[in-house]
């Protein structure tokens, strides 16, 4: 417990202490084996990468939200963060006035994180919302980086996913937080023998459906990205905290990632007499293995982090299982079986040691069983408060 009054500060999108709420954490997790954030650039921008910021007005997530940040402070010295978010599209979709906080992240200290959650609650309810969800970045949304990690933490953290201290999940519930939904991580092991009982099923769902597999074809990314966000929107669309992803986010997001995309591991699915797919399997080489900050003398600048993951990213041994997604009318045929076997059996045939499906929802009965059925087991768990206004 510090001693002081702790501060509160607010402050908009363009001011400059939002590289000071992006710093603040580099100075809390110093030394932490596990913990590895995005790079700065993935959050302020950064012309030279082509990326435009999370943190900038000019993203476009700001086109459906309101957003406000706080930093927290004793003796001058920051001491927590946080954000506050209305996403009028979410509210739509969902017929909800939920407002959502995130970029949480404080000292182990009860009273900033009063201070902090206080300061968000009070500027959503202003804003007429009814439950108070989160962490996130700036809110909850199915695709989007979220959850306070209450199980796994020696285990660091795959792409786009976060870690945090034990005593978030505390002081979360001590202020009057409730679960509103957990997340799951399974890891299984690629080398290991494949299962006589998942063969047989995708063998047979090949003959009795016609089903045949393909990967993305890079040289139409644009193309391949509007089928893998047509088929996932369908997919995903009845799932708790879905929000439909838009072909903008989809293409930001894949001119980041395509450093490292394998694009024998991101495959769609067809049966026959359907000239379109009806399944998608989304995995990636885990750029995070190389972004992981190394605490050295020379430090862990974005364009350092991102020099050592071009240097090893045919090398990377672990795999995120990021998204998969059957069109409804074409469920139970076993497309999702034959997509997993392709992708267990390419990864046997090259360098892949470990894959991760994440973050599954736990009430995914379909997509866990499948993913205990390759000889997976949950190793990570996050979970979402909502707290009501």
């Amino acid at each position: 417990m510090g001693e002081g009054r702790v501060g509160i500060e607010e402050f908009p999108l363009g001011d400059p202490r939002i590289r000071e709420l992006v710093a603040f954490p580099w100075r809390l997790y110093r030394g932490d084996p596990c913990w590895t954030p995005p790079l700065d650039a993935d959050l302020l921008g950064n012309r030279l990468l082509g990326l435009v910021g999370l943190l900038t007005p000019e993203h476009p997530y700001h086109r459906f939200a309101e957003v406000t940040h706080f930093l927290a402070r004793r003796d001058g010295e920051a001491v927590g963060t946080v954000t506050a978010a209305v996403n009028r599209r979410y509210n739509d979709y969902h017929h909800t006035t939920v407002g959502f906080f995130g970029f949480f992240e404080t000292i182990e200290d009860y009273a900033v994180a009063e201070v902090l959650l206080d300061a968000a609650r009070g500027w959503l309810t202003e804003r007429g919302m009814t439950v108070m969800r989160g962490p996130g970045q700036y809110s909850c949304a199915t695709h989007e980086r979220q959850g306070v990690l209450v199980e796994g933490f020696q285990h660091p953290p795959t792409v786009e996913l976060t870690h945090n201290p034990p005593y978030y999940a505390d002081l979360l519930e001590r202020y009057g937080f409730a679960k509103a939904m957990d997340y799951l991580a399974y890891t299984l092991p690629v080398q290991q023998p494949p299962r006589p009982a998942l063969r047989r099923i995708a063998n047979e769902a090949k003959q009795r459906h016609r089903i045949t597999i393909r990967p993305v074809v890079l040289k139409d990314l644009r193309a391949e990205v509007e089928r893998i966000v047509d088929i996932y929107n369908d997919a995903w669309s009845e799932n708790w905290g879905f929000l439909p992803i838009t072909h903008e986010e989809a293409d930001s997001l894949a001119e980041s990632l395509l450093p490292i995309v394998d694009p024998m591991i991101l495959r769609f699915g067809y049966v026959e007499g359907e000239p379109d797919p009806v399944a998608v399997l989304g995995a990636l080489p885990d750029p995070y293995w190389s972004l992981r900050p190394r605490w050295k003398w020379y430090g862990d600048s974005d364009y350092v982090r991102m020099a050592r993951l071009l240097v090893q990213r045919r090398r990377i041994p672990r795999v995120r299982l990021m998204f998969f997604g059957v069109r409804k009318p074409y469920r139970k045929l076993g497309i999702d079986a034959v997509l997993f076997d392709e992708l267990m059996a390419y990864g046997r045939s090259r360098h892949y040691q470990e894959c991760e499906p994440s973050m599954l929802l736990e009430d995914n009965d379909l997509v866990i069983r499948a993913s205990a059925h390759m000889g997976g087991h949950e190793y990570k768990r996050w979970r979402i408060y909502d707290l009501a206004l």
